[in-house]
């Protein structure tokens, strides 16, 4: 039987009795805002537009050799590894970890970096490239292409700000990506690589990820901030105001959609009947929490689908049913529901 229960959750509330966030805008070409825990997009601007991305692509060199490479891998710079652009300034000859070259890759922007990483990794950079494409379609990166791993212009080498919110959502999640990207400077021997990133320094609750810039591209940027147990993530394409605009981006999010609790692992959310019970009725709780980013507008309730009785003997913690969560309408999470405490069998079953 489905039974349903409507929320006002305390963000609603919340923000109906405070003044409204402010409506946010870009100069960029195209943008994205993304709750890091739910994917939810928060703000959407030319999103699908398949656009160049300059170094931006250096999220997913990192999180591709990450994934396939130990980070104690030292390998021996070639003359291959030279790149024109932004360097961390490697010399043909010099023994380095992938780990030195990853900071190299993310705080200086490296293209010799990431030349190296690619042979580092895959001992060509066609083959890392390939690598960097499997990636991108296992993520669900539909109109992304990958030619290089560091973001030089090409004709086959573009992405949608979706896409790259995509991919750092899933590049956030690896604590050594996370940890690299989120590093201010560092000093390695005789080099000091200082991160390009000045919101790390600029907005307090920055976690990374990555800047980029070509003079067809533009300006390219992905942030991330976590305030309050809540991520989210921005990115801009082809913006001349991008430092400006991803603080805005960011404030937006946090004053427009907090991050809240529509159920909450031990809550009760009601009681199911049991047949022949020493107890007429056992509580039903929820076996996890189901949290979302929810704006003043969005309608929320929670349905579930249990039995009108279940028969006694009852064991506490059986699962007896599942509720299911909703935000306008749309399904966003579930959870099992769960019997609070156990019931044996009335002895006089004369009823």
């Amino acid at each position: 039987m489905k039974r349903m229960l409507s929320l006002l959750c305390a963000a609603a509330l919340a923000l109906a009795f405070s003044p409204a966030a402010e409506a946010v805008g870009t100069s960029a070409r195209a943008a994205v805002l993304m709750d890091g825990e739910s994917g939810r997009i928060l703000y959407a601007q030319n999103a699908e537009e398949p656009m160049l991305i300059a170094s931006i692509t250096k999220i997913m060199t990192a999180l591709v050799a990450i994934e396939r490479c130990p980070l104690d891998r030292v390998y021996t710079v070639t003359a291959k590894d030279m790149a024109e652009g932004s360097s961390m300034y490697l010399a043909a000859g010099e023994r380095i970890t992938l780990e030195e070259l990853l900071y190299g890759l993310m705080l200086s922007s490296g293209n010799d970096a990431a030349l190296a990483v690619a042979h580092c990794t895959a001992g060509s950079v066609e083959t890392f490239v390939r690598w960097m494409n499997e990636k991108a379609a296992a993520l669900g990166m539909e109109q992304t292409s990958f030619a290089n791993p560091n973001g030089l212009d090409h004709e086959e080498h573009y992405s949608t700000a979706r896409d790259m919110a995509v991919l750092t959502r899933a590049a956030l999640q690896n604590e050594t990506f996370a940890r690299i990207v989120s590093t201010r400077s560092i000093t390695m021997g005789t080099r000091t690589l200082v991160n390009h990133n000045k919101l790390l320094s600029t907005y307090p609750d920055c976690i990374g990820v990555k800047t980029g810039y070509t003079k067809a591209a533009g300006r390219t940027l992905v942030s991330a901030a976590r305030r309050d147990g809540q991520t989210l993530i921005a990115v801009t394409l082809g913006d001349g105001n991008d430092w400006a605009d991803h603080t805005a981006l960011l404030d937006y999010g946090f004053s427009a959609y907090l991050r809240t609790a529509m159920v909450t692992a031990g809550e009760q959310l009601g009681t199911v009947g049991v047949k022949l019970g020493m107890q007429e009725a056992v509580p039903l709780l929820a076996a996890e929490t189901v949290a979302y980013p929810i704006g003043e507008a969005d309608q929320t309730a929670v349905s579930w689908d249990v039995p009108e009785q279940i028969a006694a003997p009852v064991a506490a913690g059986a699962i007896v049913g599942e509720a299911v969560v909703l935000v306008n309408g749309e399904e966003i999470g579930r959870t099992p529901l769960l019997c609070g405490q156990g019931t044996g069998i009335r002895m006089d079953r004369s009823a």
